[in-house]
């Protein structure tokens, strides 16, 4: 059984998620994690499509790298988690998984490096106070490093 997670979804894989054979199109991993981040944000008060005004900074990904234990299929019904493994002034490291909901096995896997941009200039910035705020709550005590 999986350790507990910081935060998921639920997801369920549609027709339009898969390839001819049902099975889940690899790019749609990427879909479900966003929407996962993009949810564990909201539910902590901060709207991804207001942040650019509101704080003046763009959460973009830098890397992704996924593992793929089994493909998703159609219909099958699915958890999205997201989990903080080490923050820094102006990036996050993540881990998201896709397991199934009746068994919570795994099917993928991925480690994900957040950077934060400033709105106006695209160069690098440290998160604002708000989300330092969010990642510092949410990563254990040894993810946090200057």
């Amino acid at each position: 059984m999986p350790a507990p997670v910081l935060f998921q979804i639920p997801v369920r894989i549609y027709w339009e998620d898969t390839d001819a054979s049902g099975v889940v199109y690899h790019a749609n991993y990427a879909r479900f994690f966003e929407r996962a981040r993009s949810d564990w944000l909201r539910q902590h008060g901060i709207d991804q499509s207001g942040l650019a005004e509101s704080l003046g900074a763009l959460i973009v990904v830098r890397r992704m790298a996924f593992e793929l234990d089994r493909p998703a299929r159609l219909d099958d019904l699915c958890w999205a988690s997201v989990e903080i493994l080490r923050t820094r002034k102006v990036s996050a490291v993540l881990r998201q998984e896709l397991r199934q909901q009746h068994d919570a096995s795994l099917l993928v896997s991925a480690e994900i490096t957040l950077a934060c941009l400033d709105a106006g200039t695209f160069r690098p910035a440290p998160f604002p106070a708000a989300i330092q705020t969010i990642l510092a709550a949410s990563a254990s005590p040894q993810a946090v490093s200057p």
